[in-house]
């Protein structure tokens, strides 16, 4: 047993040299970062929706949802931030079964991390481009933060890296909001746990070097639901738990206390048509308390052009290869109740 060394992928700056964030979406970017951090501090009564397909594997369907989002982000601005999910990595559970577009540009191929990193950026890049929305991903790899630092604006850690320390050190030394998911456990002190050490400062190794990071004031919580012990689904999404977890941040010394609901994931069985239903539910508790409204800051769903999953070898175009999407014409009309509902 061994590591077999492929080939030297690209370094962080040569990617960027290669593919820069134009002068105008670097301005772009930066209102994006600012609207949604006054959110996560509490300066804007706007609301997140992070919502976008499970894995992005298809630039061009990608895009294409991007730009449908975008024409329905002007609609809605006076009370909604959207923030288009471009996941190009994804954890596998058994480490089997395609792991995003930084793995494999082509899922039908074998991987290929170089061309990946490139189709990332590139994909990243034309989004922003033609839309104007900058975008979340899933931070799996630390180590890969550098290459799209200054093109994300939001970051999420998943329920199987939140206990890791690496995770929580890197975020540490992010500018832009990071949220931590409850771990499948369900324990919310593990999250939590992971915003302390998020908004500190820490001294650690990070791609060779020995850093020092400022701490995130903007890392906060996301409930995405739990699984027991047999293997069920547990949601917490309920005003209980969103009261329990309020009661939990009011414990400890941290800034910002926000969280995000995750609409899909244990919290939906991964049902997705059941996700408008628990963003309805959200919304109703936030009505009902005023505090819960304050905490609660935005819902994280799950959506692509066409609903449910498919095998990669179907080949339909807008339909995932992950878990499964709601669909956009529900996906719409959501955004819209939403809305209607701030």
């Amino acid at each position: 047993m061994s590591f077999n060394f492929i080939k030297e992928v690209i370094s962080p700056e040569e990617l960027i040299k290669a593919y820069p964030l134009p002068a105008k979406d670097i301005i772009r970017k930066k209102e994006r970062d600012n609207q949604i951090k006054d959110v996560i501090t509490g300066a804007s009564n706007k609301f997140l929706v992070i919502i976008g397909p499970c894995s992005a594997d298809n630039e061009d369907a990608v895009c294409d949802y991007i730009q449908r989002l975008s024409r329905v982000q002007e609609k809605v601005e006076d009370k909604l931030i959207l923030i288009p999910r471009i996941y190009t990595n994804k954890p596998r559970t058994t480490g089997e079964g395609y792991k995003g577009m930084v793995h494999q540009p082509d899922p039908e191929k074998e991987p290929d991390l170089l061309e990946g990193l490139i189709a990332m950026r590139k994909m990243h890049l034309r989004a922003i481009a033609e839309t104007g929305l900058t975008a979340a991903d899933e931070m799996l790899y630390p180590e890969n933060w550098p290459y799209v630092e200054d093109i994300l604006s939001y970051v999420a850690v998943g329920a199987r890296s939140v206990e890791d320390q690496q995770h929580r050190l890197t975020i540490s030394g992010m500018d832009v909001p990071a949220g931590m998911k409850n771990p499948t456990s369900g324990d919310f002190s593990v999250m939590l746990n992971s915003c302390v050490a998020a908004q500190a400062s820490h001294t650690f190794l990070y791609r060779a070097w020995e850093v020092n990071t400022s701490g995130n004031p903007l890392a906060h919580t996301i409930l995405r639901g739990a699984v027991n012990k047999h293997g069920q689904s547990i949601p917490n999404y309920h005003y209980e738990d969103l009261n329990l977890l309020m009661n939990m941040y009011n414990e400890r010394d941290l800034i910002n206390p926000a969280t995000i609901v995750d609409a899909n994931h244990a919290n939906s069985n991964k049902l997705f048509a059941e996700q408008p239903r628990i963003v309805k539910e959200v919304l109703h508790s936030r009505k009902v308390s005023s505090d819960i409204a304050k905490l609660v800051k935005g819902v994280m769903i799950e959506s692509y052009i066409e609903s449910g999953t498919q095998k990669i070898t179907e080949h339909i175009y807008g339909k995932s290869i992950t878990d499964p999407c709601l669909g956009w014409e529900e996906s719409e009309k959501l955004i819209y109740t939403i809305a209607d509902h701030i």
